[in-house]
């Protein structure tokens, strides 16, 4: 008895405390429940997509693999990216000719197709899937595509995880020789577009002769590229927006350089 009368004063406060903490702790289960929601419906719709795309396509032939996946996202949910954005990557590869290439978010394997089927001979791409049966799935597309492993890698982790893993993987992949990424596809999670460039910066990954940086913002939300482009816009020595179409934002940076430059 004594001691509820002694703790009474206490009340409200004890009160205050878990009813702040209750909202939080509230708003962190709506967010992983939200995260499990969304990475569930991917999986689902990774599953199916590779599904069809794997017992319609021509195996050993990426355009009919690229035309199958079209005719799926006709009629079905699709995580590939739409025609728009996939004419913009199309043009940028071609012009680029990239020999190194780093994509952030392979998700159903789409987008790596169409790069790779523009690369130059001994070109070369290195994506990133945090999922481990996405980039299963998205990995098999690859091959059924009709290239080797000699020509690409997919490593399963998050892009802040993989990132500082890169320039030993690039030094043993290319004996030393090798400047960096000359074309870096971000479609992973806006919110890591900045970091993630941060870390390349600090790695020294960005081929320092010029690499094109491909921001893909799929749901085009205001602020999505916010950070990034505070970023790019304060650093007039090494960075220039070389254009901004539809969700597909093209970034240039060039070690020592200046906008005008360009």
């Amino acid at each position: 008895m004594w001691l509820l009368v002694a703790s009474a004063p206490l009340l409200p406060a004890i009160f205050m405390v878990s009813r702040r903490y209750r909202v939080k702790v509230s708003a962190l289960c709506h967010r992983t429940l939200a995260w499990a929601l969304r990475l569930l419906r991917g999986r689902v719709c990774v599953k199916s997509t590779h599904a069809f795309v794997f017992s319609r396509c021509t195996h050993g032939k990426a355009d009919s693999v690229l035309q199958t996946y079209d005719l799926y996202a006709d009629t079905h949910p699709s995580l590939c990216i739409s025609p728009h954005m996939s004419e913009v990557l199309d043009e940028v590869v071609m012009r680029v000719r990239p020999p190194l290439v780093l994509e952030l978010g392979m998700h159903c394997g789409y987008s790596s197709v169409r790069l790779l089927r523009l690369l130059p001979p001994a070109g070369r791409l290195i994506t990133v899937e945090l999922d481990p049966l996405t980039a299963e799935l998205g990995e098999e597309i690859v091959l059924v595509s009709g290239f080797k492993h000699f020509q690409f890698q997919v490593l399963t982790s998050s892009s802040a995880e993989a990132i500082p893993t890169l320039p030993s993987l690039l030094t043993d992949l290319d004996k030393g020789t090798c400047e960096g990424f000359s074309l870096v596809l971000m479609d992973h999670d806006p919110q890591q577009f900045l970091p993630d460039l941060l870390s390349l910066e600090r790695e020294e990954l960005l081929r320092p002769s010029g690499c094109s940086i491909i921001l893909i913002d799929r749901k085009q939300r205001a602020g999505n590229l916010t950070e990034i482009l505070d970023h790019i816009g304060a650093r007039p020595d090494c960075y220039c927006i070389k254009s901004e179409r539809q969700g597909v934002t093209e970034i240039f940076y060039q070690k020592g350089s200046t906008g005008l430059d360009r």
